[in-house]
């Protein structure tokens, strides 16, 4: 079992080659994909439900990505869409959704309220969350802590913040969620994160067409490519390589309640 945990692989990004991009996942070796539905509407959700629909190894999140939740965002209207489509066997979390204030595209307090209202939804719906958090921790946790987690837990994805931001993430029993990014010479405390996320607490994505890793950094990345995601972080880790892909990929399962296959 092999997972990438967190991608992006509907028409919007791949145009028609999203069968291609699939069947070269399942060439390198990948049981499951989880495909991220979190646009800024309601279509994004109605296409990860096309994507489930198309694809056995296809899983999906729905949500809205904190850049979305501007001027004119109507949670009310989006949060009863998913509701509905929630019942859906391979809907299998909420998210994105979370707080970026690197790029600022949205209000900050317009993204607190939306990352309050999609924790309150991934309590009613018993969904693990998906967090997107850049350069905001400091808000972040507080809204977390106050709010509450849904008890089937959630990820840190795409983390790229500090040690003290991961442990803060793993004491609130949060999975960490590691990206082409440490692939990358300029990686921070990623090395550092890689090397003591717990055994059952990391994952490895591609978040995919971005961040394609080293050695294809520079091209559209996609699923297939997270295996030198995983490699790398097995090889700061010290363990082997497929070792540790099977490991990331039982975490992603118990995550996101996969049937092993």
């Amino acid at each position: 079992m092999f997972i990438d945990s967190h991608c992006h692989i509907g028409p919007r990004n791949f145009g028609e080659e999203t069968p291609e991009i699939v069947q070269r996942a399942r060439e390198a070796g990948l049981s499951h994909l989880i495909h991220i539905g979190a646009g800024g509407g309601l279509d994004d959700c109605h296409e990860a439900i096309t994507l489930v629909d198309t694809y056995p190894e296809v899983y999906c999140t729905l949500g809205v990505h904190p850049h979305d939740v501007g001027e004119g965002f109507d949670a009310t209207e989006v949060i009863e869409e998913i509701r509905r489509l929630a019942v859906h066997p391979k809907v299998v979390g909420v998210g994105e959704t979370g707080l970026d204030f690197y790029y600022d595209h949205a209000p900050r307090e317009a993204q607190c309220r939306a990352l309050a209202q999609f924790l309150e939804l991934a309590q009613e719906l018993n969904q693990p969350i998906v967090f997107h958090v850049r350069d905001a921790y400091e808000r972040f946790f507080p809204i977390v802590d106050e709010v509450g987690l849904p008890q089937a837990g959630g990820v840190l994805h795409c983390f790229t913040g500090t040690v003290a931001e991961a442990k803060g993430g793993l004491d609130r029993g949060l999975y960490v969620s590691l990206s082409g990014i440490v692939t990358f010479k300029k990686a921070g405390e990623l090395p550092e994160v890689a090397a003591l996320v717990p055994d059952d607490r990391i994952l490895v994505e591609t978040d995919c067409p971005y961040l394609a890793p080293v050695p294809k950094r520079g091209r559209r990345n996609e699923p297939a490519y997270v295996v030198h995601t995983a490699d790398r972080v097995a090889g700061l880790r010290g363990t082997d390589p497929e070792v540790f892909r099977q490991q990331t990929g039982r975490n992603a399962a118990r995550l996101f309640r996969l049937e092993a296959e």
